[in-house]
């Protein structure tokens, strides 16, 4: 039986995919008075709202509300045993993604000019595009400009048994409806670390697999190493240096085999997630019938305008590699928009790439780190302070973590910095503020800011490079 094919249309502009990239772009690119559709396979709102940062983030408040709990005594409040109610925490974590996705979803519904379709989305030409839609039957358009906006989804590790088990992703451990036993998590980077000391402080056991002789690989190795302190004294197990032989489950547990350095294991769970990285959604896009390259991770390949090698076809967020954040992605759309409609000339080059880990305590990402300094050969300077003596952290028993920047020895100009540390994002945005602006280190050193807030400790940050 052959499937109907619905209709052919023309739009001036086609996104494929309803992330925190392509939604916002449909809606100004159609009030700019072209004719738009917006093409999404599953859920308006993509990974962030419905399986990344609003789930998680909301999730995580309610484990750190644990843990403040456990914690309260220390502060003189006795509030005896503490209980989760896990179904309660979950549905209160579905609301609120819930209520960000139709928000989302009506915005697109009440902009005109712009059309909503659910369906699966593949070339099958240079500007052509043929639609499965997901009430059944084809739908082909076509566009003078397309934007592929696909995101990226769990990749799974080429280990011997995992396709024989029942694992989880950082999307279906969102649906469990219990706190799991013993959670194994593969891999000790944000995604793990977030959702590992999650479930640690919801009761679960944990035991991370790193494969790097540390975990956060990328980061600095005090930064590494004061997390992991920080995580095994919440008795949460990490495990370095791990090759995985092999993965195999019986009605009961999850069994793992593995080598840590020259070292045998063997682990049983009742859980296993994965998360060692994420893989861009191209494979099924049909790129090999317009022209549009990949490069050999299967991301798309754009130059520093988003645009891909074939003129009026763009990619924007996760799918086209670089760094993989909501925000980079919402970037990437003010940069096409303004470019396209309001004749700007934006590119990606040398844009800020701050990041926060929302572990606790967060870790908020600016600039180059030590490690990346060093390699570069530059005249660089280090000042490092622990969090035990920030007052704000001692007055709020927030004592766990440091502050580190590096700097220009030179110029003065603070060229990144990395804070573990209680509220860590936030502290971090005024430094990125502040290299945003080339505001000097000295400057801080001597700058007046409100008592006592976690920002005034900038002054003692800066103060280590007295002379």
């Amino acid at each position: 039986m052959t499937k109907q094919i619905l209709s052919m249309k023309h739009y001036d502009a086609i996104i494929i995919g309803a992330g925190q990239a392509g939604t916002p772009l449909a809606k100004k690119l159609a009030e700019a008075g072209k004719k738009t559709a917006i093409i999404e396979k599953r859920l308006v709102g993509g990974t962030c709202i419905n399986d990344g940062c609003t789930p998680t983030k909301a999730m995580i408040a309610s484990a750190k509300a644990v843990y403040q709990a456990k914690k309260a005594s220390e502060l003189g409040v006795e509030i005896g045993s503490v209980k989760i109610d896990f179904k309660k925490i979950k549905q209160r974590k579905d609301d609120i993604v819930k209520q960000f996705r139709e928000s989302s979803e009506k915005g697109i519904n009440s902009t005109k000019g712009l059309q909503l379709i659910f369906g699966t989305a593949k070339f099958s030409g240079e500007k052509e595009l043929t639609i499965a839609l997901n009430g059944g039957g084809e739908e082909k358009v076509t566009a003078d400009l397309i934007f592929i906006n696909t995101g990226a989804k769990t990749a799974i590790p080429d280990v011997e048994g995992l396709d024989q088990i029942d694992y989880l992703t950082s999307t279906t451990i969102l649906d469990i409806e219990t706190v799991p036993e013993h959670l194994v998590v593969i891999g000790g980077n944000y995604i793990g670390l977030e959702f590992g000391q999650m479930f640690n402080r919801f009761g679960s056991k944990i035991t991370i697999l790193e494969k790097s002789s540390g975990i956060l690989a990328k980061e600095d190795q005090d930064i590494s190493s004061a997390l992991t302190e920080i995580l095994t004294d919440e008795k949460i197990e990490i495990i370095t240096d791990v090759k995985i032989d092999h993965i195999s489950q019986d009605k009961k547990q999850i069994h793992i085999s593995l080598e840590s350095g020259k070292t045998k294991k063997s682990i049983t769970a009742s859980h296993i997630l994965i998360a060692a990285g994420r893989t861009p959604q191209t494979a099924d896009l049909g790129l090999e019938n317009c022209g549009v390259k990949l490069d050999d991770k299967g991301h798309v390949i754009v130059n520093e305008e988003l645009e891909t090698n074939v003129k009026g076809i763009y990619a924007l967020g996760d799918v086209k590699g670089g760094p993989a954040f909501t925000h980079i992605a919402y970037n990437d759309y003010t940069i096409v928009y303004r470019n396209l409609i309001e004749g700007t000339n934006y590119s990606i080059q040398d844009r800020p790439v701050p990041y926060c880990m929302f572990t606790d305590p967060q870790l908020g990402r600016i600039g180059i780190s030590e490690k990346e300094a060093k390699e570069k050969k530059l005249n660089y300077e280090i000042a490092v302070i622990p969090m035990s003596q920030v007052a704000r952290g001692i007055e709020t028993n927030e004592t766990l973590g440091l502050m580190k920047a590096v700097v220009d020895a030179d110029t003065k100009k603070i060229l990144g910095a990395a804070i573990l540390a209680s509220e860590g994002g936030e502290i971090m945005s005024v430094l990125q503020m502040a290299m945003e602006g080339d505001i000097t280190y000295d400057r801080i050193r001597y700058c007046v800011f409100a008592h006592p807030t976690y920002t005034e400790s900038l002054n003692n940050l800066f103060m280590k490079l007295d002379k």
